[in-house]
């Protein structure tokens, strides 16, 4: 996270970009929607390791991911994160390649605000007035979403946990952000390489029956890796509110995506829970802009005390 009181155009630029590609990506997983999800995850690991790991040589900063290989418990705290993205991966793959795009909005929409929840719940953060109001508005639109469907929304729900699990204990993780990537991928690296070898010996696997199919899963890894990398490097380069407003980006393309092109419906329930979400963003996003100032104003008095 930036600690600087402005946002510098190239962090703009980077955190811009990977809210972007992300919103992109529900078009180019939707054109693999004939391969398995597990499959597609497989290949995001496999084909994400060699750009991860030319970005820390680039960077000189492979002898952390080293150090990291030799620390039992580091590589227990990075195992449970890389355990976390691979579910979140699946989960999101499945939800689009199975017309559940809206659901996958919905659940990232709602993430902030869960989080804002669990700061509440297990650090014991206080909330204000406008942040619980957003915090009741998102529960109330998954209560109206559960009355009418007859059960909870799983799909957003699941990628909203594992999400904002990952993301807690990804705070945890004593490496900088393209280190444990690299170190996630590469935990992960076995089970993806085998899961695809057993494909390939049954006969069962995608990649080298047609050429256009190879390429995109080949592309899968790009596609996974170069939006997170973006992200790490505009975090460092952004505002928290800056970036707490930016990743509204990302899940309103999914939205888009789901219904001007994928052509998923809006049921009466949904065109009641989505405004419902958006004016609890609305909310937050007023406090995020509040508290960013308050904190400008008590470093500008803080100065003017010292002079």
């Amino acid at each position: 996270m930036s600690t600087a009181d402005t946002d510098s155009p190239r962090g703009l630029a980077y955190a811009v970009s990977a809210y972007v590609l992300w919103g992109f990506l529900p078009l180019y997983m939707k054109l693999l929607d004939h391969v398995p999800p597990a499959e597609i995850i497989a290949h995001r690991v496999l084909w994400s390791l060699p750009i991860a790991g030319g970005v820390l040589l680039w960077q000189r900063r492979q002898g952390d991911l080293l150090a990291a290989l030799r620390q039992p418990r580091l590589l227990a705290m990075a195992a449970l994160t890389a355990a976390l993205i691979s579910v979140n991966w699946l989960i999101y793959v499945w939800a689009i390649v199975n017309d559940h795009a809206l659901d996958a909005a919905l659940g990232y929409y709602i993430n902030p605000l869960f989080s804002i929840f669990l700061g509440a719940t297990l650090l014991k953060e206080k909330l204000s007035r406008a942040q619980m109001a957003a915090v009741a508005l998102a529960g109330a639109a998954v209560l109206v979403l559960t009355m009418r469907a007859g059960s909870l929304p799983i799909v957003a729900i699941a990628l909203m946990l594992t999400w904002a699990a990952y993301a807690l204990c990804k705070k945890q993780l004593p490496l900088g952000p393209n280190q444990g990537f690299t170190l996630e991928v590469l935990l992960l690296l076995p089970f993806a390489a085998g899961f695809l070898i057993w494909l390939a010996a049954t006969g069962q696997g995608h990649f080298g029956a047609l050429d256009w199919q190879t390429a995109m899963l080949l592309g899968a890894g790009p596609a996974t890796a170069i939006p997170l990398l973006f992200y790490a490097n505009g975090a460092k380069l952004t505002r928290l509110s800056t970036i707490g407003i930016l990743q509204y980006i990302s899940p309103t393309m999914i939205f888009l995506c789901a219904v001007l092109v994928f052509g998923e419906v809006l049921d009466p329930a949904r065109m009641i829970a989505f405004p419902m979400i958006w004016a609890a963003l609305a909310i937050y996003s007023v406090t995020l802009i509040q508290q960013a100032g308050a904190r400008r104003r008590d470093r500008r008095n803080a100065t003017k005390r010292m002079q």
